[in-house]
């Protein structure tokens, strides 16, 4: 393994678990405070026999596939009204009641593209601010208390960056004073307090993923998916640091690279398959390829050289060294997943069940299932934070259980 590289991601991992111990295992931005899906919170059921979770709270929270994130007690979510209002909110709710402490509208059209439309980032919360970005580019930053705008961009009208097929859905990541997105041909950097322009890659259209932080040759990098193409650019100042060619039916690249050592893991849905990469001399080699792992949407999770993903609708488990198939299981669709550090994968079936599963390459061993969401489309990843799972679907039903010990 590069060594740089080894120590940067332990030293990653080492700040999450002591920054989520100390938020009380808070999640406030999408794949949690590491960015890799896992979180650091052990102590919680997965015993609830036949009766379930119990739910603690339901809200409709409207059209979207936008998932949560959690801070200081608050629940932050969004979702758009439909084709009658055309309006986005974006919702700050007691993480333990599930009121409305306040909400922030402003419009935008469902766009409903072969899908049902709505909203697509995950709101990210830093320092007592919120960030969010619609699927047209209206970029906000609010304080989280009140939901008071602090300022915003319109990114596709105003600056001029071209909307993809499906329009934005990048998550904003926050690094040091830096609000970093995946827009435009190899990304954006903003001042995350004035939302100043600090750097961009061109006005073309981007990738569907989130921007992933990685360190290379001593240099933080950022792994972005743009249309066809895998791009690696200094965090710092965009400067390009490679590229690796990634053509997909649709244009559709959304799931984020997994780092894995000096190793990236990619997939993409529609047929495309998947990929190893080899991060070494400042270029990405491929290692190998098959089509195993086609993830359209959600990310997969890596765990002890394992990966675990849907392919297409089909649940597997994938070996890291070379991408043989472990195992398959049909039973839970077009499905999305997290995992906690000591190796429960939450899953979400396409029809809203939760279910609970070691991640364990011999066999799908299941430790519990219960439906927490009415049977429609759900794709949206769950989070678990503070000893609650929170779920929901593309209509917006929203559900919070509890799976706190001692319960």
């Amino acid at each position: 393994m590069n060594q740089p590289v080894k120590i940067v991601l332990l030293g990653m991992a080492v700040l999450a678990v002591i920054g989520q111990a100390a938020a009380g295992a808070d999640w406030p931005c999408y794949r949690g405070p590491d960015r890799n899906g896992i979180s650091a919170e052990t102590d919680w059921r997965s015993d609830w026999g036949d009766a379930g979770p119990k739910v603690l709270w339901k809200k409709s929270v409207g059209m979207g596939f936008s998932t949560t994130a959690v801070a200081d007690g608050r629940v932050y979510a969004m979702g758009n009204t439909g084709k009658k209002s055309n309006t986005d909110v974006v919702y700050c709710l007691d993480a333990a009641t599930g009121r409305e402490i306040w909400k922030h509208t402003y419009p935008c059209p469902l766009e409903p593209k072969y899908y049902e439309g709505g909203t697509l980032s995950t709101p990210t919360v830093d320092a007592g601010k919120v960030y969010t970005l619609s699927k047209m580019g209206d970029l906000f930053c609010l304080d989280a208390g009140t939901g008071k705008v602090l300022w915003q961009k319109q990114l596709n009208k105003d600056m001029g960056f071209e909307l993809p097929t499906w329009h934005f859905s990048s998550s904003a990541l926050i690094v040091d004073d830096m609000l970093l997105l995946n827009i435009g041909k190899a990304g954006l950097a903003l001042n995350k307090n004035t939302g100043d322009l600090l750097w961009q890659n061109g006005k073309d259209k981007c990738g569907y993923a989130t921007p992933v932080l990685f360190e290379m040759d001593g240099q933080k990098c950022l792994a972005l998916f743009g249309e066809v193409t895998l791009f690696a650019v200094r965090q710092a100042d965009g400067k390009p640091m490679w590229e690796f060619p990634w053509k997909t039916k649709y244009e559709v690249n959304a799931p984020d690279p997994v780092i894995a050592g000096d190793q990236m893991f990619i997939s993409s849905g529609y047929g495309r398959g998947c990929a190893l990469l080899e991060i070494k001399d400042g270029k990405a080699s491929k290692v190998w390829e098959n089509k195993a792992m086609a993830m359209q949407i959600n990310c997969p999770m890596l765990r002890d050289g394992y990966v675990y993903g849907f392919d297409e609708k089909v649940f597997k488990c994938l070996r890291l060294q070379d991408g043989a198939e472990q195992w398959q299981d049909k039973s839970l669709g077009k499905g999305s997943l997290m995992m906690s550090a000591d190796g429960r994968l939450i899953i979400m079936s396409e029809k809203g069940e939760l279910v609970i599963a070691k991640a364990d390459p011999q066999e799908f061993d299941v430790v519990a299932r219960a439906q927490i969401l009415p049977k429609t489309k759900c794709w949206t990843t769950p989070v678990l934070a503070n000893g609650r799972i929170y779920a929901r679907n593309a209509a917006g039903d929203f559900a919070c259980v509890d799976v706190a010990a001692g319960k």
